[in-house]
């Protein structure tokens, strides 16, 4: 068997979903992990599937043919992966640029690894203005202070406008 990675990315319409989800069947992969997200009218994806190493070739070449649809494949990384703790942070403020680039060059010196990334800008109800909000997940290295982090990004929290909170996990 071979674990497969692969990411899609098409103009968003119903169905993609399952139109992938058959070729995998067709070709008797099994469907471990997914995440899907629709942005601007487009909709992107990750899938990472175990098929027979004689099925991968006519899987990506029928994953290949879908109509409309742009297909990378990549086989997973099976480095193992140093210990690590998980942290979760929320920012919300006034939308304004740079806001991303300041909080990852904070992780970028702390060498933090960005596992998740989910943002949006949305209309404040009472004011019009756009409001920026992201939630975070990181994976802090062992042997780093998680309150150094936590203290590098809440200093510049009030350079941006934007409030930053801090849940640390295991």
């Amino acid at each position: 068997m071979k674990s497969l990675v692969i990411s899609l990315f098409a103009e968003d319409k119903p169905g993609i979903v399952d139109a992938l989800a058959k070729v995998v069947k067709q070709h008797q992969g099994n469907w471990l992990s997914s995440r899907f997200a629709h942005m601007a009218g487009q909709f992107a994806g990750f899938v990472e599937v175990n098929i027979a190493q004689d099925q991968a070739e006519p899987l990506l070449e029928a994953l290949n043919a879908l109509p409309g649809l742009t297909v990378h494949t990549a086989d997973p990384v099976t480095a193992q992966q140093p210990p690590m703790t998980t942290a979760y942070f929320s920012i919300m403020g006034n939308d304004k640029s740079g806001i991303v680039s300041e909080i990852t060059s904070i992780l970028q010196q702390f060498n933090v690894n960005i596992l998740e990334f989910d943002s949006s800008c949305n209309s404040a109800p009472n004011w019009g203005s756009e409001m920026f909000t992201a939630q975070c997940k990181v994976a802090i290295p062992d042997g780093l202070d998680i309150d150094d982090v936590q203290q590098a990004l809440e200093s510049i929290a009030n350079d941006l406008m934007v409030d930053i909170s801090f849940k640390k996990t295991s």
